[in-house]
């Protein structure tokens, strides 16, 4: 199975998070990518739809291996982070603050952030590949005091849905697909373009015209 973009892969997905509609949710979108699935998410379920400022840091000799996750409150290391250097870390999270600086006076120009405590936070992204980043991410999210968090993607590698649903953060973990095959998440869409700035901007404003 393959979805042809990730607009098609939203709306298979949002048909498994129906029960969620009416309850008190807020959609949390991971940049960029994730952008065009929470919009049709929180536009299907009549939320608003707000974005993850987090971005991981990466191992030294492996950038793409996440050994944490940084937000512009909190911090947090995760598995392989000990074998770094103190010092490389420390540098590392302060070059992934300025990057979410940015991203905040960009993302946040007109619309404000959504406040997530006592919410249902539907954390959406358009596939998940070692889970490392998203496992920090939920716990940064965790410590904005939800009421749930649910994470929901299209799809995922097998062993990271394992990790995921290990989380005591986590209430439920919702993947359509699940190949054994695994390798790369833009092998299971036949339109895997980058998403802009301006396009995953643009998403969000539209998202909560009717919230503002």
């Amino acid at each position: 199975m393959m979805f042809r973009d990730r607009i098609e892969a939203a709306e298979l997905l949002v048909k498994k998070l129906l029960h969620f509609k009416g309850e008190n949710v807020v959609v949390l979108a991971i940049p960029r990518g994730g952008l065009p699935l929470g919009y049709v998410v929180s536009k299907e379920l009549n939320v608003p739809l707000d974005i993850v400022l987090t971005k991981k840091i990466g191992h030294p000799t492996k950038k793409e291996y996440a050994i944490g996750a940084v937000s512009l409150k909190n911090s947090v290391l995760g598995y392989g982070s000990e074998s770094v250097s103190d010092e490389y870390i420390i540098n590392e999270i302060d070059n992934v603050r300025e990057t979410l600086k940015n991203r905040l006076q960009k993302f946040y120009a007109n619309v404000s952030p959504q406040n997530i405590k006592g919410k249902t936070v539907i954390i959406v992204d358009d596939g998940i590949g070692t889970g490392n980043t998203i496992l920090v991410t939920i716990e940064l999210v965790k410590n904005e005091n939800p009421a749930k968090i649910i994470v929901a993607i299209p799809v995922a590698q097998s062993s990271a849905i394992e990790k995921l649903k290990r989380s005591p953060y986590l209430d439920e973990v919702i993947c359509l697909k699940q190949p054994h095959d695994f390798n790369a998440v833009g092998n299971y869409y036949k339109n895997f373009n980058q998403v802009s700035d301006a396009q995953a901007i643009y998403l969000l404003e539209e998202a909560n015209k009717v919230f503002n």
